[in-house]
């Protein structure tokens, strides 16, 4: 099978698990080339990985690489620049989260994938969890019964020193606080697991951090199938903790754990286990590959380049996620429940994920 050609752009704390990533695919993946601004920091960073191309400059990269993919792992706010600068030199995109900083942004990104035929996939590993794909399909087909309750928790601790990164904490260059930074890998699993979402009323805080974006989010959310959920995203959690929770009417499936889950890291609880033997049996019947890590994404995302397929985390799948995010934010900030397909051109937020000016937003 064919081997792909890859670049890793900005060589950040990320960028490392995104070389674990590529060499739990030695089959499919040749790591080929690396870029950062920085030319010593991208030097010692290809050293230490044996990569043999640095880079300080996009165009030159692309043009003597030709990578088939690129893996964009620089702050937030370059992602969408990047991102369409990369498919119009005619290469694949897997970017870090958050893929882009407002829903006009993300159809920008994806203009150009209309124009070029390339996609542009967001790194949203927990989807590739094989436990998360298993249950995805046992979910669909109803065999738990209808979803309604749902928990989903990003429980995190970052102190203080974490935001003397310049980047981080500004709505310009982090592009939000735990909902956009942390929680967004969550919340998008959960998103995908439960369904379309149908309205969100939160509620924002800058309780703790001397910064501009939120250190905690709470919402309330309904969702198209009539279930309801809570989800908090949190930097303030000293006992770290991610938790999802899935409440169907047969039973229940949840997960604590911190950055990766594995198969056995799933609680399931039926409600008439004696008389659900085969369902207990199929929830448990997990397959062989069990770890969400960004390895799992790349391997999914290269059998997608072989058959010039959509990634699932691309397109109308990844407008779900950012868009729950803005009504998220646009709910906190203006005090409304919104509505799922209710922001758009000429909306202050669909512009701007945190709205028109985010120094009135800042909570103390």
């Amino acid at each position: 099978m064919k081997i792909y050609k890859t670049a890793i752009i900005g060589t950040g704390l990320i960028a490392n698990a995104h070389v674990k990533g590529c060499r739990m695919n030695p089959e499919r993946v040749s790591l080929v080339a690396a870029l950062d601004v920085d030319a010593n920091k991208v030097k010692d960073f290809c050293a230490n990985y044996g990569i043999p191309g640095a880079y300080t400059d996009l165009d030159e990269l692309l043009e003597k690489e030709k990578p088939d993919f690129v893996q964009i792992c620089t702050p937030p706010h370059l992602h969408a620049e990047l991102s369409i600068r990369c498919l119009r030199a005619g290469t694949w995109v897997l970017c870090q989260k958050p893929m882009c900083a407002s829903l006009n942004e993300l159809d920008r990104v994806q203009a150009v994938e209309e124009e070029t035929g390339l996609y542009c996939a967001s790194n949203f590993q927990n989807r590739f969890g094989a436990s998360c794909r298993h249950f995805k399909g046992i979910i669909e087909e109803g065999a738990l019964g209808r979803p309604l309750v749902g928990i989903c928790n990003t429980l995190w601790y970052r102190d203080h020193a974490y935001y003397d990164v310049p980047w981080r904490g500004k709505w310009s260059t982090e592009l939000g606080g735990p909902t956009m930074g942390h929680g967004i890998h969550l919340m998008d699993m959960f998103l995908y697991l439960m369904g379309p979402w149908e309205d969100v009323t939160a509620q924002v805080g800058t309780l703790d951090r001397n910064i501009e974006v939120e250190d905690v989010s709470m919402a309330l959310v309904r969702f198209r199938n009539g279930a309801m959920a809570t989800i908090i995203n949190s930097v303030l959690s000293p006992r770290e903790e991610t938790y999802l929770r899935l409440d169907f009417q047969k039973g229940t499936l949840e997960v604590p754990f911190h950055y990766e889950y594995i198969n056995r890291d799933w609680r399931i609880t039926l409600v008439d286990p004696c008389a659900n033997k085969e369902l207990a049996q199929r929830l448990r019947s997990f397959p062989d590959n069990n770890f969400n890590h960004i390895g799992s994404q790349i391997k999914s995302f290269v059998e997608d380049m072989d058959n010039n397929a959509r990634p699932i985390t691309s397109g109308q799948a990844a407008r779900e996620t950012i868009e729950f995010l803005t009504a998220l934010y646009k709910s906190a900030f203006t005090g409304e429940r919104v509505t799922s397909g209710s922001i758009g051109k000429g909306d202050p937020f669909y512009d701007k994920i945190c709205g028109m000016d985010p120094r009135i937003h800042t909570v103390r």
